[in-house]
């Protein structure tokens, strides 16, 4: 910069040398004298645009043999990332960012949470309040709960989530980008794929997933669930679905296998001012025939895409109030993504690669 200077006060000795000596000559010299205005734009373009190393945030804590948190934290901190810890609401994720803010542009800000398409994100909205859905996530916006990103995020801002499935969920994604939006909107982005840290052939890797259910502690058996997924999904010929859904890790590269969690639904009726006489279930046939013939619950059911018969379901009764809940089981067969020629390897997660993320 002080190069920059330094040309402008040579240049300008040289004009006005020009303009006293010149003063017999026939014509005066055209040149224009570089002005102060003129040196602050040249030191103006040439200023070069700091953007801050990447921050990540990690989002919860393992639980049992998961290792996913650890895993992640531990990736990032190979790549010389700044990694943040205990961070379990995004209005924690955003005031972090608002109070260490440096003045220099943030370039990539990666949170790191558990997630699946029909619960949305583990990370709660704002401290101990409902986990991160779209629902929930507009909810606390309208209520003007988050904090407001006063600093560093710019449209060339990055924000990714490894999480699992959200980027298909592109109504939860706009409704994260809005919650990020200030004066400037920066890029969310996230995989549809299933994000894998920790893996014994690479420490991050994205899986395509496969999915199928059973009332939990009520499974029809390994057999019968495999011929199930088989006709579910036709077209995926490459895996031997009783050999996955009784293997639990990547023996190999590109190897398939189970990942299991559950889906859990909760209801509560209060009948203390209510006119209806409140309803009794003599099994739970009787309790799925009376959900499927409420409005509300069958429309609310119906956006997990999972057949009502999949839940097992129970009603109990506590004082005035009639309590509902469902569990189903999920089976999610991951086939890990893996390069078509060369050495088998897997794919490279790359937030540039629109075949890999989706970007809002």
């Amino acid at each position: 910069m002080r190069k920059n200077f330094l040309t402008a006060s040579v240049v300008m000795g040289l004009l006005l040398a020009g303009t006293l000596t010149s003063c017999d000559t026939k014509k005066e010299s055209k040149k224009t004298p570089i002005t102060e205005t003129m040196a602050l734009k040249i030191e103006k373009s040439d200023a070069k645009e700091i953007v801050r190393q990447p921050v990540v945030f990690i989002t919860g804590i393992d639980e049992g043999k998961n290792n996913f948190y650890k895993s992640a934290r531990q990736y990032f901190l190979n790549k010389s990332y700044e990694v943040v810890d205990y961070t379990f609401s995004l209005q924690e994720v955003m005031q972090w960012l608002n109070k260490n803010y440096d003045g220099n542009r943030y370039g990539e800000v990666h949170i790191v949470a558990h997630g699946n398409p029909w619960r949305g994100l583990s990370l709660e909205t704002v401290i101990k309040g409902d986990r991160v859905t779209a629902e929930s996530l507009r909810k606390v916006i309208s209520e003007s709960k988050l904090p407001e990103m006063n600093f560093g995020l710019t449209e060339k801002t990055k924000i990714v989530f490894h999480s699992c499935g959200l980027g298909e969920n592109t109504e939860l994604m706009n409704t994260l980008k809005e919650a990020f939006t200030s004066e400037e909107t920066p890029n969310v982005i996230a995989s549809p794929y299933y994000n894998v840290f920790g893996g014994e052939f690479s420490e991050h890797y994205l899986a395509k997933p496969y999915y199928v259910f059973y009332p939990t502690a009520n499974s029809p058996g390994k057999v019968d669930l495999s011929k199930e997924i088989a006709r579910k999904y036709p077209e995926e010929k490459d895996i031997d679905w009783y050999d996955a859904l009784n293997n639990f890790k990547e023996r190999y590269v590109g190897d398939a296998y189970t990942y299991q969690f559950s889906i859990p639904v909760d209801w509560v009726f209060d009948y203390t001012n209510s006119d209806e006489m409140m309803p009794k279930f003599e099994n739970s046939e009787e309790l799925m025939d009376w959900i499927a013939d409420d409005e509300q619950l069958s429309k609310e059911i119906s956006t997990y895409n999972i057949p009502l018969e999949k839940f097992r379901w129970r009603s109990y009764v506590k004082g005035n109030k009639l309590i509902i809940k469902g569990k189903t089981t999920v089976l999610c067969v991951l086939k890990p993504l893996i390069k078509p020629y060369g050495d088998l390897q897997h794919i490279e997660p790359d937030t540039e690669n629109l075949r890999l993320y989706a970007m809002k």
